[in-house]
């Protein structure tokens, strides 16, 4: 059983915050206190199915587009970094619109191969891409955010829901008018144009945003250049509504990854082997409506269509080398006596007389996504008792094309780019050769929640999902990769909420939650025919499911703590136990894994909010601890991590913790408005060690621990127009998010002769300076 002792300073600490917040709204003979304003969470990914906060049995977060934009230009991952407790980011691609998102050390990342633990939704369509459960960050529009909700493990939300959702709210004509245009630009070569525009006229309303953002980068091959839109089309009668949205994008972005950290000493903006391009093209159309049949019943609905195209280059090290045995000399191998081998199956010949060699991985994933959700909502009393009634189901498919190459090539010895042309490898065991897959899938949902006022102080919740997952894969190449898969699961959830006091709720749940594995999961789950990240096809084995059991319990408020000051208050603790979890298992051919069912892990934690409002401040204070561990012991191969045993294996204990989750995080921050004109503010984010990637037996030490401030301003310098300005990194802390093993010495690193330690982080930005104007009309 876990130690819960380590948590009870901490739940002292809130329950002695809360019960001052509790006192403070007891009657008195002063005048009366304002009652807290009730605010909506959504009970599903649908719109219009919001439930009352304080009657949801688990933790939310919700952020504004006020908190989105609160360091002067939009930015949903920084709003999310810094203010929401349990919320990491680490950038293991190296590229700051592709970062990693952790929560409760669940995943939601934009990376192949990680294990996808956040469900994410826009205006009720499912965001995670089909392929591989992936978010792409930077494909969301944030300027036309309204609100985001992040809950805690929830059925209702459909697959991939093991640690969480996070659904996002988009404007539109009927909630933004009027219009708004900035020009902003920084440090390393950023500049930015934001434009949007909102406009009612009766029953028809209409928005319009567009982002076009064009960033250098700080490190070598960093560069960055965004193009989005969303525009809205909705109608509002007297008992329904309905939008047609769209959302697009085009977008390159070169992620340096990580480096060796001898390297990184010489020349902290260094990549380790490039190039690392990434191309987004995104399109999205959905209409959504909702439709009262009743004064207590009403439908809402969406449908939709997803085109999403990726091209990915990733520079790497070889693969092949010229071989070592006599009777070979003058060509290339893959290991002693097997030859590297041509498209025509012929040796590949050490065409460059030793090296340097490096590897081109290719690959192109296009994907045509479709889906629709219908629910019905029902406010009937139930048993003569306030109720609220949802039940619906979804459907969610997708037609992919997949393929993939990898050539060898030279290698530039000054920057370490892959030099071409190159020859394309292709084993006759299909370990290493071109892969081209039709894959079709398709995942229903049946669903209800439930929420019954048992008494005025006491709520239920009663909710359950009923999931399929169908994955059907056609080798276009030969007949190892084609296979069908079927996984279904029901996943029921159900909790408790009771008003202790005025602005004084606690509440607790479980719920059950699952993920079905990936195709990329599914073609890659092989030890015998290991795949790269980039490559990932290399057989088609079966994989059982992921399914999580969470239990939440926590203590929420909302007091007055002096006139005209509001103090929102929560603690909140958490327990995952996640069966047959999912992760790719290093070969021991270098730079090759596979993904396999490693048994049971545990997250549990605790996470403290404090938020204080006034008219002129705001300042909030968090607080998380996350206790990430392996429940199941297994041995992994982990070639370059320098405390493997001579076999290059190590073995994971039941304990031990895994990689890349800090076990501490805090947060703070404040605004301040000086004048009516001038604001001020700062935000901290703090965060503890994470062991490496590579390194789940916990041999080797953590990354260092870290602290980063950022510093904002905004003068209104007339009624519609803003100068506003930001400072990222103010200390320029040199600090690293994400950390692994490299091959160090298959590479010459010019900056860093004789360089040997694997160890490799990805570094964080130094300080970097942001101007901006904002007009609005």
């Amino acid at each position: 059983m876990p130690n819960f002792r380590r948590f009870f300073p901490a739940l002292w600490f809130a329950a002695a915050v809360l019960s001052v917040g509790a006192s403070a709204q007891q009657p008195s003979e002063g005048p009366p206190l304002s009652l807290p304003t009730v605010e909506v969470v959504g009970a599903t990914p649908l719109l219009g199915s919001g439930v009352d906060r304080d009657k949801v049995p688990a933790q939310t977060q919700v952020l504004t587009d006020r908190d989105i934009g609160r360091n002067g230009y939009p930015q949903l991952l920084r709003a999310l970094d810094e203010n929401v407790p349990g919320v990491a980011l680490d950038n293991a691609a190296g590229n700051p619109f592709q970062p990693n998102l952790l929560y409760h050390g669940f995943l939601a990342s934009p990376l192949q191969g990680n294990p996808q633990g956040l469900a994410v939704y826009q205006n009720g369509v499912r965001f995670n891409q089909p392929f591989g459960d992936t978010v792409n960050w930077d494909l969301i529009p944030d300027l036309a955010i309204e609100r985001m909700d992040l809950v805690g493990s929830n059925p209702v939300f459909g697959l991939n829901a093991l640690g969480g959702a996070l659904s996002l709210r988009m404007k539109n004509g009927f909630t933004y008018q009027g219009g708004e245009i900035d020009f902003l630009g920084g440090s390393f070569s950023q500049y930015q144009g934001n434009l949007q525009y909102g406009v009612r006229s009766g029953n028809i309303a209409a928005y319009i945003a567009a982002t076009g953002l064009h960033e250098g980068g700080w490190r070598d091959l960093q560069s960055s250049n965004i193009r989005n839109l969303y525009g809205d089309i909705g109608w509002r009668g007297s008992r329904g509504e309905a939008h047609v949205n769209v959302t697009a994008a085009d977008n390159s972005l070169n992620g340096p990854g990580t480096s060796p950290i001898e390297l990184l000493a010489v020349d902290p903006a260094a990549q380790f082997t490039a190039p690392n391009l990434i191309k987004n093209q995104y399109g999205l159309v959905s209409a959504s409506g909702s439709y009262d049949l009743t004064d207590t019943t009403s439908l809402q609905g969406v449908v939709y269509y997803e085109y999403f195209q990726q091209k990915v280059v990733n520079g790497n090290v070889p693969v092949a080398s010229p071989c070592s045995d006599e009777d070979q000399a003058g060509f290339l191998c893959i290991a002693p006596g097997v030859f590297a081998t041509n498209r025509a199956g012929n040796p590949i010949a050490d065409f460059l007389n030793g090296g340097p060699y490096s590897d081109l991985d290719q690959q192109s994933t296009n994907t045509n996504a479709y889906g629709a959700s219908l629910q019905v909502t029902n406010r009937d009393e139930l048993f003569g008792r306030p109720n609220q009634l949802v039940a619906g189901f979804s459907f969610d498919g997708a037609q992919i094309l997949f393929s993939g190459s990898t050539q060898i090539g030279g290698l530039s010895l000054g920057d370490r780019v892959f030099a071409g042309p190159g020859i394309t490898i292709d084993q006759a065991d299909g370990s290493i050769a071109p892969v081209r897959v039709g894959i079709s899938d398709g995942y229903y949902g049946l669903f209800f929640t439930d929420t019954l006022d048992v008494t005025p102080q006491l709520s239920a919740n009663l909710a359950g999902r009923w999931n399929l997952a169908q994955i059907d894969l056609n080798d276009k190449l030969g007949s190892s990769l084609s296979g069908n898969h079927t996984y279904r699961r029901f996943n029921p959830a159900g909790g408790l909420t009771w008003k202790m006091l005025p602005g004084l709720a606690a509440y607790a749940s479980y719920a059950d939650a699952n993920r079905a594995p990936t195709p990329a999961e599914l073609t890659c789950a092989s030890p015998a025919a290991p795949c790269s990240l980039a490559q990932f096809f290399a057989g088609d084995p079966n994989l059982q499911q992921v399914v999580s059991h969470t239990i939440e319990a926590g203590l929420r408020g909302q007091s007055q703590p002096f006139e005209g000051a509001t103090l929102s208050s929560e603690i909140a603790f958490f327990r995952s136990t996640l069966d047959n979890d999912i992760a790719f298992v290093n070969s021991p051919i270098q730079g090759r894994g596979s993904f396999e069912n490693v048994g049971t892990t545990l997250r549990q934690g605790v996470d403290i909010n404090l938020r204080l409002k006034t008219d002129r401040l705001l300042a909030w204070l968090g607080y998380s601890y996350i206790d990430a561990t392996f429940q199941s012991g297994f041995t992994v191969s982990s070639p370059n991590n320098p405390a493997a045993d001579a076999n290059g294996n190590i073995q994971v204990q039941k304990g031990n913790h895994l990689p890349g989750i800090p076990a501490n995080l805090i947060k703070l921050g404040t605004d301040y408005k000086l004048t009516e004109a001038w604001t001020i503010g700062g935000t901290g984010v703090a965060a503890s060690g994470r062991f490496l990637f590579g390194d789940e037996a916990n041999l080797t030490p953590k990354t260092p621990a870290y602290f980063v401030l950022s510093l904002h301003t905004s003068y209104q310098l007339t009624p519609n127009l803003q100068l506003f300005g930001l400072l990222q990194n103010a200390f320029n802390t040199t600090y690293y998010s994400f950390g692994t093993f490299s091959p160090t010495s298959s590479v010459f690193l010019a900056q860093a002769p004789g360089a040997a330690n694997p160890r490799s982080y990805s570094p964080g930005a130094p300080i970097a300076g942001t101007v901006g104007l904002r007009l609005t009309f």
